[in-house]
């Protein structure tokens, strides 16, 4: 039971615009004075969107493959905690080595909900009863 790389290339390419995203350095971003975006925490959403997707794409190709329920749970599962832990590494390279950019335990936790809630919806989605 094998899955193609190139089912793979939307997660992969999603991970890298993902890095790029988060590294671009303070200065780069786009300020935005919007105090509404603050009031309902905009950029956690969008930390919770990008992890989100990035589960998604990486749980795709197991959709029609023919891995049984039970495997395709501990792939799901292995998925959603590389992806958390990513995030927790992102928040430490902000912090050390980004300019502008520090460490924020709220958008490690929205990374983490994100990848949550992806897998909860492709457990449910994607693995056949």
């Amino acid at each position: 039971m094998k899955i193609a790389f190139k089912k793979f290339l939307p997660g992969v390419v999603w991970f890298f615009i993902v890095l790029v995203l988060l590294f671009l350095p303070a200065d780069d971003m786009p300020s935005v004075e919007l105090s509404w975006l603050d009031n309902i925490y905009f950029d956690k959403w969008i930390h919770f969107g990008l992890f989100a997707v990035l589960v998604l794409f990486f749980c795709w190709p197991f959709y029609n493959s023919s891995f049984n329920r039970t495997e395709r749970l501990h792939y799901f599962i292995k998925i959603a905690i590389v992806a958390s832990l990513t995030g927790l590494v992102i928040e430490f390279i902000q912090k050390y080595f980004t300019a502008g950019r520090a460490f924020e335990i709220l958008d490690w936790v929205a990374d983490s909900l994100g990848a949550l809630f992806a897998f909860w919806f492709c457990s449910r989605k994607f693995i056949k009863p």
